[in-house]
């Protein structure tokens, strides 16, 4: 079978809940975490190992707090009061699991699904986010990494052009791919609001109702959103219903014609 879940952010012991409630075997099932693996919940290095114990049965994503982790790790950014990243960064072994980290995967299309932490900007295709998010994880991988690191952070450019090179490129990516939420008609990306779609703003849409988006068709799942809570409808699963803020932690069961949810309540 396979599972697809959303942000654990560090809440182990409902990912664990979880893991029992589907019965998941990891000789016989595979599980896609969809980004947010860690922070702000009371056990990020729990969750990690957790994971990665799963070896090849389990592919992870990489979201914004996963990168957060990196930058702070590298010293390019402070941790904010409400980061719970600790017990990794004060591990004996944490260039491990840092090194591990920057070997996950941006964004996947298996199973007939198109993952990402976010979202995409209605310019891509399938084969384009792919590659894009290709691009990064190459990046994460290398040494340019931390020279990279501190200009990952800003809003701008707000816009996809494939004439983008280098740091605007990357930037441009990785907000789209583990920041997204609303876009304009053009693809412009509105990086600040951050509440449901009862809240988009004037002129803009939910990046996946966006007009003219390439990817329509294909089925997407994604977490982030924690404020749009669980959706679920032919093309499109949302996963994050908010764990960590005392919800629950959700999991699909996808075969080729059909979904399941499960959910289990977080503390």
């Amino acid at each position: 079978m396979n599972y697809l879940i959303g942000d654990v952010q560090g809440c182990c012991g409902a990912l664990d809940r979880l893991l029992a409630k589907i019965d998941y075997s990891p000789s016989r099932d595979h599980l896609y975490v969809l980004g947010d693996m860690v922070n702000r919940g009371p056990s990020s290095l729990g969750t990690l190992r957790r994971l990665r114990e799963f070896g090849s049965s389990a592919t992870c994503l990489l979201g914004n707090h996963d990168l957060n982790l990196l930058a702070v790790a590298q010293g390019v950014r402070h941790a904010h009061r409400g980061d719970t990243i600790e017990d990794i960064l004060d591990a004996p072994d944490r260039d491990e699991w840092l090194d591990w980290l920057r070997h996950r995967r941006m964004a996947v299309f298996e199973q007939g699904w198109l993952m990402v932490h976010a979202g995409v900007v209605p310019q891509w295709d399938v084969a384009q986010t792919l590659q894009l998010a290709g691009e990064v994880e190459a990046l994460l991988r290398s040494d340019a990494l931390a020279d990279f690191l501190p200009q990952m952070y800003g809003d701008q450019p707000d816009r996809w052009d494939d004439d983008l090179r280098a740091q605007p490129r990357w930037r441009l990516i990785i907000n789209a791919l583990t920041r997204a939420r609303f876009v304009a008609a053009d693809g412009t990306l509105d990086l600040k609001t951050k509440d449901g779609v009862q809240c988009t703003p004037p002129g803009h849409f939910a990046w996946f109702d966006a007009p003219q988006r390439r990817t329509a068709g294909t089925p997407i799942a994604f977490g982030h959103w924690a404020t749009l809570g669980l959706v679920s409808r032919p093309d499109l699963l949302a996963l994050d219903t908010g764990c960590v803020w005392g919800r629950q932690l959700s999991a699909a069961r996808i075969t080729r014609d059909d979904r399941e949810i499960i959910q289990v309540e977080c503390a």
